[in-house]
């Protein structure tokens, strides 16, 4: 399958225990601090993270992710400025 055949979606959108890879971060949507924070944590374009859980009440908020061997919660509104394209 070519790359420009992959379906983008946002990280929020991502179902659970669904694997995807980073395809792309708004960097711009979130403050240095939060951007430096995602980084730091290992969230950058090309890492492969599986959505583990979602807050309750409709929120959907924070959202547990795998990132390698870790689970890291982020925002919803960090989840919706990282476009992932699903694993095969």
């Amino acid at each position: 399958m070519a790359r420009s055949d992959l379906t983008e979606i946002t990280l929020d959108r991502l179902s659970l225990r669904q694997v995807a890879q980073i395809r792309s971060v708004d960097w711009e949507a979130m403050s240095e601090n939060e951007g430096r924070r995602l980084r730091a944590l290992g969230l950058d374009e090309g890492v492969a993270v599986e959505k583990l859980h979602k807050g309750m009440f409709g929120f959907n908020d924070p959202i547990a992710l795998k990132v390698g061997r870790m689970m890291v919660a982020v925002r919803k509104s960090h989840a919706m400025a990282i476009s992932v394209v699903l694993s095969d």
